[in-house]
C-alpha cells in the first residue's frame, strides 16, 4: 500500500501509474488522494480532481481562480448529471416502444412463414408503410422544391418587349417599331367589365385561389405523359408565369416548376400586378401581344374605350386567337360568337355583369378587319427616324429605353401634306432617266421639307424607299445653299449697317442703297481689294455673265444677282452675316469658312429642314422657333414631359420685313416669278451655285416655309454633281427652275 502513488489529471497524462483496482474499489471512498471525507468535504472531490493534488493535499496541475468557484462548478455539474439521469429514466420507456414499433414496421422481407411465390407478396402493413414513406418523402422534396425556387429576375424577351407607336398630326397610326407589337396599359385604365370578362373566362377563383388549380395540374400531368390532348384549366398565375418565365415545351418538370413559381408568385405579389402583367403580355392574335394593342388590332380603339361586350370577345381569344379570330374563316366566326355568349353568361354566374345588361348585348360585337401591315417603310420611315431622334433628344430618354419600347410618339406630320409633298417629287422624277442620259440624271435625287410658323415639321421628302435608302435627303448637309443664303446677309446689313472705312462707326443702310451690279466686279475691303491666297484678286460673277448696273440691295435679292451681295457681306462683315444665320437657324457644323464666297452660299451646306425654318424667321416677323417634329409623347399612359421651343428674336421685325418684301419681289416679278400663279403673295428665293450643283427655291406662305433643292451626287463619296441637261433641259435652265416647279405643285395640292 505504502508504494502506490496516487496521481488524478495531471500526473497521469505524464505517463504516472495508479492502481487500477484500487480505484475502480475505492471509488466511493474518495480515492485520487482524497481520503474519506464527508460532508461538505466531500463535495469537493471533483474539484480536487480537476486541480490534481499530491499525497500530502498539495496542488498540483491547474490551479482554479478561486478556491469557493471550484467547489461551486462541482456542485452544478453534479446537479446536471443527476437531472440527465433522471431524463433518461422518464424517457425510456418511449424508447422501449420506439424500438419495439421500429421492429414491426421493418419490413420482414421475403415474408417469414410463406412458402414459394408468396413469400414475395408484401403484406398490407408492408404497403401501408411504403406509401406513407413515399407520401412524407414527397412531400419532402416538395416542400424543400418550393423553399429553394426563386422567381426569375429575367422575364422572357417579349414580356418587356414592345414596339413603338408614332403617330400624325391629326391622331391616327402612321408607324409602328419593334420586333413585337405590345403596349403596356395601367389595369386601372382597363375597365372592371372587360377586367370581369377575363376573370370569368379563364379563371373566376383568381382573387381567392394560392396560384394553382390542383385538378388543372393532374389534367396537365396526365396530357404531358400520355401525349394527350392539353387540358385547360391552369389559373391566370399560371398561364403568366408560363408565358413570362418559361418555355413553351410540354414537359412534366416544366409543368412541375410552372407549378412551383405560380404559388411563390402568388405569396410574394399582389393580384392586381399578376391580372395587369397578365394582361399586358397575353397574346390575342394579329400579331399583338397584351389587351392594349388587341383593342386597336380588333375595334381601332385604346382598352379604356371597351365595352363588355367588346370585352367578352377579347377573352375569348385568350383560349386561342387562331381559332376565334372571325376574320380568319367562318368557322372561326361560329366559335368566336359561340364562346362571347357564354363568357358574357357566365360573367352573370360571377356576378361580373348583370342580367339586366347581360340582356341588352344580342349582337356579336364585329371586330374590325385586319390591317396591313404599319411598319414604318417608304416615306414614313424617314419620318420615324426623324421623330425618333427628337424624342430621345428632346425627352432625356435613353436610346436602350427607347428600343425596350411602349412609348406613343405624337408627330406633327400631316398626312395630307406629306401625301402632296411625296407626289409632287415623284412627278418631278418622271422625266430623269439615267438610262438614257446617264451623264446628266444619273445619281438625282431632291430634298424637300415644309414646316410651320411656328416650328412644327409638316412634310419632308427623305428619298425614294427608307427601306433601300436610308439617308434621308431633305435632312442631309452635303449642298451648298448657294444664293438662297443671300437674304441672310442682306438681313444682318439692314440691322447691322455697313463698315467701309476701318476703325470708323458703322453705317446704316436701307434697301434702296445702290450697289455695283455688273458682272466681274472686284470686291473692296476697307484697305483695298480682296486678293484670295493663291494672289487673285477676287470678283464677282452673275449668272449668265450679265451686268446690271447700278441696282438696290432689295433688286439685287429679288433678281439673284450674285455681284452687289458678294460685296455686301464684306461690307456688314462675315461674322456679322455667319452670327445672323445662326440666329434664324442653320446650324454652326453645317457654315463654311468665312471667306467672300461665303455670302453666297458656296461652303455652306445647310439642309432642307433647316433653310425651310430659317426662312420662315422672316415670316415670322424675325422671330425664330426651332423646328421640331414630336408633340407630345407617352409611355404606358403616363406622359413624358418636353420642353417646347419657344421662339427667340433673331433679327429686327423691320429687317424681316424688308427681306420678304424683296422676296415678294423675286416671286412677283424676279427669278422665280413661275412660283406666282401657284401661289400670289408667296416670298421666295432662288438659289444657284457657281458650279451648277444645287438648285434651290425656298418661299414662305402664311401657313408654311418649303424648302426644296434638286441636286446630284453619288452616295458613296458625297461629291455634288453640275445639273446641266439634267431631264433633259437645256444648258441655259437654271437648276434651280425644277425646284420652283415642284413647289409649285405642292403648294397648289395644299391651299
Amino acid at each position: 500500500m505504502h508504494g502506490i502513488r496516487r496521481f488524478s489529471g495531471a500526473g497521469a497524462r505524464h505517463g504516472m501509474s495508479y492502481d487500477r483496482s484500487r480505484v475502480r474499489g475505492s471509488t466511493a471512498e474518495g480515492t485520487f488522494g482524497v481520503g474519506k471525507r464527508g460532508g461538505a468535504t466531500g463535495g469537493r472531490s471533483a474539484g480536487n480532481r480537476a486541480a490534481g493534488q499530491d499525497e500530502n493535499g498539495s496542488y498540483v496541475g491547474r490551479r482554479r481562480k478561486s478556491g469557493g468557484g471550484a467547489g461551486g462548478a462541482g456542485g452544478a455539474g453534479g446537479a446536471l448529471a443527476a437531472r440527465r439521469a433522471e431524463l433518461l429514466r422518464a424517457l425510456a420507456p418511449v424508447f422501449a416502444k420506439a424500438g419495439t414499433l421500429g421492429k414491426r414496421l421493418r419490413p420482414a422481407y421475403p415474408r417469414p412463414g410463406r412458402l414459394g411465390w408468396r413469400r414475395w407478396i408484401p403484406s398490407g402493413r408492408q404497403w401501408l408503410g411504403a406509401c406513407l414513406y413515399l407520401f412524407v418523402g414527397m412531400v419532402g422534396f416538395v416542400g424543400v422544391a418550393y423553399a429553394t425556387t426563386d422567381i426569375p429576375d429575367d422575364l422572357n424577351s417579349f414580356a418587356t418587349q414592345q414596339d413603338n407607336v408614332f403617330y400624325w398630326a391629326d391622331g391616327s397610326k402612321m408607324a409602328r417599331t419593334g420586333w413585337v407589337s405590345r403596349q403596356e396599359m395601367p389595369l386601372d385604365k382597363v375597365p372592371k367589365k372587360v377586367q370581369g370578362a377575363v376573370l370569368s373566362a379563364e379563371n373566376a377563383s383568381f382573387y381567392s385561389d394560392p396560384g394553382v388549380s390542383p385538378s388543372g395540374v393532374m389534367r396537365a400531368v396526365k396530357a404531358a405523359a400520355t401525349g394527350g390532348e392539353t387540358q385547360g384549366g391552369s389559373t391566370i398565375t399560371q398561364q403568366y408565369v408560363k408565358n413570362a418565365y418559361l418555355k413553351q415545351d410540354r414537359t412534366l418538370s416544366r409543368k412541375f416548376t410552372e407549378v412551383l413559381l405560380a404559388m411563390k408568385l402568388d405569396s410574394k405579389t399582389g393580384k392586381k400586378q399578376i391580372l395587369q402583367d397578365y394582361l399586358n403580355t397575353s397574346w390575342f392574335g394579329r400579331g399583338t401581344y397584351g389587351i392594349q394593342r388587341a383593342s386597336q388590332a380588333y375595334y381601332g380603339k385604346d382598352v379604356s374605350q371597351l365595352n363588355a361586350s367588346e370585352g367578352a370577345f377579347l377573352a375569348s381569344l385568350l383560349k386561342g386567337a387562331g381559332l376565334y379570330d372571325p376574320a380568319l374563316s367562318e368557322k372561326n366566326h361560329e366559335r368566336a360568337v359561340e364562346r362571347w355568349g357564354w363568357i358574357l353568361d357566365r360573367m352573370v354566374e360571377t356576378g361580373n355583369l348583370s342580367a339586366t345588361e347581360r340582356a341588352t348585348y344580342t349582337k356579336f360585337p364585329e371586330p374590325i378587319a385586319p390591317s396591313v401591315a404599319s411598319d414604318a417603310d417608304a416615306q414614313t420611315g424617314y419620318l420615324v427616324e426623324l421623330a425618333k431622334q427628337y424624342a430621345i433628344k428632346t425627352g432625356h430618354i435613353k436610346d436602350a429605353d427607347f428600343d425596350l419600347g411602349g412609348y406613343q410618339v405624337y408627330t406633327t406630320f400631316e398626312k395630307t401634306r406629306m401625301a402632296a409633298l411625296t407626289a409632287a417629287v415623284q412627278n418631278t422624277q418622271k422625266s430623269f432617266d439615267a438610262d438614257r442620259r446617264p451623264t446628266t440624271d444619273t445619281f438625282a435625287k431632291i430634298g424637300a421639307a415644309s414646316i410651320a410658323p411656328d416650328g412644327r415639321l409638316l412634310a419632308v421628302y427623305g428619298g425614294p424607299d427608307y427601306l433601300k435608302q436610308g439617308f434621308n435627303e431633305s435632312n442631309a448637309t452635303t449642298i451648298p445653299a448657294g444664293t438662297a443664303f443671300t437674304p441672310f446677309v442682306y438681313a444682318a446689313a439692314l440691322d447691322e449697317g455697313v463698315l467701309r472705312t476701318r476703325d470708323k462707326p458703322r453705317t446704316p443702310i436701307s434697301p434702296t442703297a445702290r450697289y455695283d451690279g455688273n458682272d466681274k466686279v472686284t470686291v473692296q475691303t476697307p484697305e483695298g481689294p480682296y486678293w484670295d491666297r493663291s494672289g487673285k484678286v477676287v470678283k464677282g460673277n452673275n449668272d449668265g455673265d450679265r451686268n446690271w448696273g447700278q441696282v438696290t440691295l432689295r433688286q439685287a435679292v429679288a433678281d439673284s444677282i450674285n455681284t452687289p451681295m458678294l460685296q455686301l457681306g464684306l461690307d456688314v462683315g462675315l461674322d456679322q452675316a455667319q452670327e445672323f444665320a445662326l440666329r434664324s437657324g442653320f446650324l454652326k457644323s453645317s457654315l463654311g469658312p468665312k471667306v467672300p464666297g461665303f455670302a453666297l452660299g458656296e461652303n455652306s451646306m445647310p439642309s432642307a429642314i433647316r433653310m425651310a425654318s430659317a426662312y420662315g424667321t422672316f415670316a415670322a416677323e424675325g422671330m425664330h422657333t426651332e423646328p421640331y417634329s414630336v408633340r407630345s409623347i407617352t409611355r404606358n399612359g403616363a406622359t413624358i414631359p418636353l420642353v417646347a421651343p419657344k421662339p427667340a428674336r433673331a433679327m429686327s421685325a423691320k429687317a424681316a420685313s424688308a427681306v420678304t418684301d424683296a422676296l415678294q419681289d423675286a416671286v412677283t416679278a424676279g427669278s422665280a416669278k413661275s412660283a406666282n400663279k401657284a401661289h400670289p403673295g408667296a416670298a421666295g428665293k432662288t438659289g444657284t451655285t457657281a458650279a451648277n450643283t444645287a438648285g434651290w427655291f425656298v418661299a414662305n406662305t402664311e401657313k408654311e416655309s418649303t424648302a426644296v433643292v434638286v441636286y446630284r451626287m453619288s452616295l458613296t463619296d458625297l461629291i455634288p454633281l453640275p445639273l446641266t441637261g439634267l431631264g433633259g433641259d437645256a444648258a441655259s435652265t437654271p437648276g434651280s427652275e425644277r425646284a420652283v416647279r415642284l413647289w409649285a405643285e405642292y403648294i397648289k395640292a395644299v391651299k
